[in-house]
C-alpha cells in the first residue's frame, strides 16, 4: 500500500466533497424547483462529466490554467497561484468532475418533495429560507448522504483528471490511482492488487449505502 497517495487521494475526495455540498444542495434545488425553459440546457452541462473521457476535461483545463494561457498566467502574477501540477489545481478538476454525483441524487429528493408542502409551511408563517431548513432538508437528507458517498468514491478512483491536471507528485497530487498505474508499470502485481482491491471496496461500500439510504423516499405528491 502507498499509504502517501492514500493520504492525497483521501485528502482529495473529502475536500472535494465539501466544497461539492453546499453547490449541490443550491443547484439541486434550483433545477428541481425551477419552470425556466432553459433547464434541460442545464442539465445536460451538469451531465456532460459522465459522457466526456476524463483526459479531455483535463486537457481543456489543462490548455485554461497553464502558466501560458491568460487565466494561469494571471493567477500567477497576481495571485502566486498554480493551478497545474498542485493540488489545488487537482481540487478545481475534481470538483467540476464530480458535480453531477453529487448534484442528480439530491435532484431527484428535491424533486419528490410536494409542491403542496412548501405553500403549506409558507401558509404557517415559515419563511421560504427557515421552510428549507426545517422541512426540506431533513427530506432529502438519504440524497445528501448518497451524493456525498458517490462523490468520495468517484474522486478515490478518479485517473484522467487527476493525471493531466496533477500529475504524478508524490505526497502532493499522486493519488491512489496513479499509484496503481505506477505499480503495474513497474510489474509490481501484488501492491496494484492491494491498492484496487481497496478501491473496490470503497466503491461498494458507497454503492451498498447509497440504495439502502434510497429506501427512506421523500414524500411524493398524491
Amino acid at each position: 500500500m502507498d499509504w502517501q497517495a492514500a493520504r492525497v487521494s483521501l485528502s482529495l475526495a473529502v475536500c472535494t466533497a465539501a466544497l461539492l455540498l453546499p453547490l449541490g444542495v443550491w443547484l439541486a434545488r434550483w433545477l428541481a424547483t425551477t419552470p425556466w425553459r432553459g433547464r434541460p440546457l442545464a442539465e445536460a452541462l451538469l451531465m456532460l462529466p459522465l459522457l466526456l473521457p476524463p483526459t479531455v476535461i483535463g486537457f481543456y483545463l489543462l490548455i485554461t490554467l497553464g502558466q501560458g494561457s491568460a487565466v494561469g498566467g494571471w493567477l500567477a502574477a497576481r495571485l502566486d497561484l498554480r493551478l497545474v501540477f498542485s493540488f489545488e489545481g487537482l481540487l478545481l478538476a475534481s470538483v467540476l468532475v464530480n458535480l453531477p454525483f453529487m448534484v442528480q441524487p439530491l435532484q431527484r429528493a428535491f424533486a419528490a418533495i410536494p409542491a403542496s408542502l412548501r405553500e403549506a409551511a409558507w401558509v404557517c408563517g415559515l419563511s421560504p429560507w427557515r421552510a428549507f431548513w426545517k422541512i426540506e432538508l431533513p427530506l432529502v437528507w438519504s440524497g445528501l448522504l448518497a451524493g456525498v458517498a458517490l462523490t468520495m468514491a468517484h474522486t478515490l478512483g478518479e485517473f484522467g483528471v487527476v493525471l493531466m491536471v496533477g500529475g504524478s507528485i508524490p505526497g502532493e497530487t499522486k493519488t491512489l490511482s496513479i499509484a496503481i498505474y505506477d505499480r503495474v508499470q513497474a510489474f509490481d502485481m501484488a501492491a496494484a492488487h492491494v491498492m484496487a482491491l481497496v478501491l473496490v471496496a470503497c466503491s461498494l461500500s458507497a454503492l451498498a449505502f447509497v440504495f439502502a439510504a434510497d429506501k427512506t423516499r421523500p414524500l411524493q405528491e398524491r
